[in-house]
């Protein structure tokens, strides 16, 4: 049932007070309710998959696959506020006789922001939802979350706001620094961003949703940081070199990216880009015998079918456009049929809409007459999540000026390999340039997703017994600071 108003208010007040108490809790205490977030989901067991694969028509390798990188997550964040060095620790002693003003005690630290409303994703029932990566990570921080379900799969978001609860209960945490509310419409969303107490967002959905919620925020009487992420086609460019030698071997590796898991990934192969050539033409040939034997699979929703259907309509119609490849089965109206196409360059920088995500298994292939059209193509292209490189050593290291283009387009740059698949580690980037997402300074996956959540406070003159343990002379917790020009520890 949608919350009314009424509960959203009710839901920010207690996790406001939850804040006064939860923020001051140790990394240890923190970490054990992370810890125990995992292990309840893990308890939930077929219970939660099959649920899951009910409401999303994902398989059951892929969401076994996604608890395990949604309980990865917590662990990890789990072992980074325990050991606690991630505060960003900074020591300024003082030095009364300096000459010519005397320089007084100045501490800093990372401390968190407060109430964090997390919106769920439609594409990843469990990772990008009720305990993901925002949910995780603003936890860990230490800042109560209050998650809105995504309609698609509220049941299985149920289920892991109820093993969250019960982590919750057996830890010890203060009440309501989890809350889980429902709603299908816009106005559940709206107030939880509106409200006071709300002091920042995490949503992973279309660029449409990403940019209401952070305009919404910014027309606050205090605005508030959106942390989105919208947009993304992740260009893959074809060095010529290496695409006439190694022809089959990139199609085969772009077809397999392209239709994975019906195309619904924010970091699918959207757009390629290559010069024109014999190495292009048997390449174009091999993708297209791929896409014809991939299967048509049924999408997560049918909200996302047809505005699939609708996006490839409306590209298959702007000039220039040619389908080098289809799947050779149809499938219904609830499937996404995997599909390529191409464009030469000139149109292809001339139609804005070209450049616009097709969420589904589609591709487009830019055809560039030289290296100097390509490289028109990339300097006019717009924030990514993922640019890649596909080329032989020596070929890619004749392009170092290619690579430095890429950098200020995209949060993620990949040589030899295909974007789809996202490390949870601490070196993940998961963030990149607008419209990718609403701040490129961070990132959505990897330890670093903590900083989303924090903001440095300097405690200056402060005796000793009022500094908190991460700043207190002693160093109690033994984390690493950087005191007086040095790393040191302990």
């Amino acid at each position: 049932m949608d919350a009314t108003l009424q509960e959203v208010n009710t839901a920010l007040h207690e996790a406001q007070v939850a804040f006064l108490s939860y923020k001051n809790l140790s990394g240890k205490k923190k970490a054990e309710f992370l810890n125990a977030i995992a292990d309840e989901i893990e308890t939930l067991g077929q219970e939660l998959v099959s649920t899951a694969m009910r409401e999303t028509n994902l398989p059951e390798a892929r969401i076994i696959g996604e608890r395990g990188r949604t309980t990865g997550h917590c662990r990890m964040f789990a072992k980074l506020v325990e050991e606690g060095s991630w505060v960003d620790a900074r020591v300024d002693t003082a030095q009364p006789d300096r000459q010519p003003l005397p320089k007084v005690d100045i501490r800093k630290m990372s401390v968190p922001v407060g109430p964090v409303v997390v919106f769920g994703a439609a594409n990843f029932p469990l990772a990008y939802s009720t305990a993901g990566g925002d949910t995780a990570s603003a936890l860990a921080a230490g800042c109560p979350v209050i998650v809105k379900a995504h309609p698609a799969h509220s049941d299985t978001s149920d289920l892991v706001a109820k093993a969250i609860q019960k982590a919750m209960k057996k830890t010890g945490m203060p009440n309501n620094v989890f809350q889980h509310l429902h709603g299908k419409g816009f106005e559940v969303g709206q107030a939880l961003v509106k409200h006071p107490h709300t002091k920042a967002v995490g949503f992973t959905g279309s660029l449409v949703g990403g940019k209401a919620l952070f305009d919404l925020a910014n027309q606050r009487p205090e605005p508030i940081p959106v942390f989105a992420e919208m947009s993304s086609i992740n260009p893959v460019i074809l060095l010529p070199e290496s695409l006439a030698k190694d022809c089959d071997k990139t199609a085969t590796l772009l077809a397999s990216s392209i239709t994975q898991g019906v195309g619904q990934f924010c970091t699918n192969p959207g757009l390629i880009i290559a010069v024109e050539g014999e190495g292009l033409k048997n390449l174009i040939a091999k993708l297209t015998e791929e896409i014809k034997k991939a299967l048509p699979g049924t999408m997560l929703h049918q909200g996302i079918a047809d505005n699939y259907h609708k996006r490839i309509a409306q590209t298959l119609t702007q000039q220039g456009i040619k389908i080098e490849g289809e799947a050779s089965e149809k499938g219904d109206t609830s499937q996404g049929q995997p599909l390529v196409a191409s464009v030469p360059a000139p149109e292809f920088l001339k139609n804005h809409l070209l450049a616009e995500e097709v969420f589904g298994p589609f591709s487009l292939i830019v055809k560039c007459k030289d290296l100097a059209e390509l490289h028109s193509v990339i300097n006019n292209g717009k924030g990514q999540l993922t640019s890649s490189v596909i080329g032989r050593d020596e070929e890619v290291t004749k392009h170092k000026n290619l690579l430095n283009i890429l950098i200020e387009k995209a949060g993620r740059l990949i040589i030899n390999g295909v974007p789809t698949g996202v490390e949870v580690c601490p070196s993940m980037n998961h963030g990149g340039p607008y419209p990718a997402t609403t701040d490129s300074r961070f990132t959505a996956v990897g330890t670093d997703a903590i900083k989303r959540f924090v903001r440095p406070v300097t405690f200056q003159n402060f005796p000793d017994s009022l500094l908190p343990d991460e700043l207190k002379e002693s160093n109690p917790l033994k984390i690493w600071r950087y005191r007086d020009g040095e790393w040191l520890k302990g």
